[in-house]
């Protein structure tokens, strides 16, 4: 069975090694100080609009979620971006990644925000089935500032 919960700082251990994975999934590093730095945002309780959630099974973290509330120019209520979402490998298929858009959902709705969005790369087939029975494909194209 799959429980989802809000992050706590106990889960800082299995949170690190979980995102860790999905970073390493996205080919990217990040130093130290970003972890630290992400997850006592996570935990304090002063923040509102940086959240997240555990995936638990068997007493073991097994998936992560990080949401952002934001106002939104077209709407009066907020809505929430599921910036990251991730489950260890052993554990997909299980039903725990539903469980986590599932947990993101209740907490938008909890914060009366209607709309919950996210984005994943072309190439994240497995993730894209899930997506597919639980949100809506839209026809946006990102783009982002040049860096260079």
């Amino acid at each position: 069975m799959i429980a989802v919960r809000p992050v706590r700082p106990s889960d800082e251990t299995a949170w690190r090694a979980l995102w860790h994975g999905y970073l390493q999934y996205y080919e990217t590093d990040l130093p130290d100080a970003i972890y630290a730095e992400s997850f006592a945002r996570l935990c304090d309780p002063d923040i509102a609009d940086y959240r997240g959630l555990i995936a638990t099974a068997h007493g073991r973290q097994v998936g992560l979620a990080h949401l952002i509330f934001h106002r939104h120019g077209w709407k009066l209520e907020n809505v929430v971006y599921l910036q990251d979402l991730y489950v260890a490998p052993d554990m997909r298929g299980t039903g725990a990644g539903c469980a986590l858009i599932e947990g993101v959902y209740a907490a938008a709705d909890a914060a009366g925000c209607p709309e919950v969005y996210w984005l994943t790369q072309h190439f994240n087939a497995p993730g894209r089935r899930l997506y597919d029975r639980v949100g809506e494909l839209t026809p946006f194209i990102k783009y982002r500032r040049k860096t260079s």
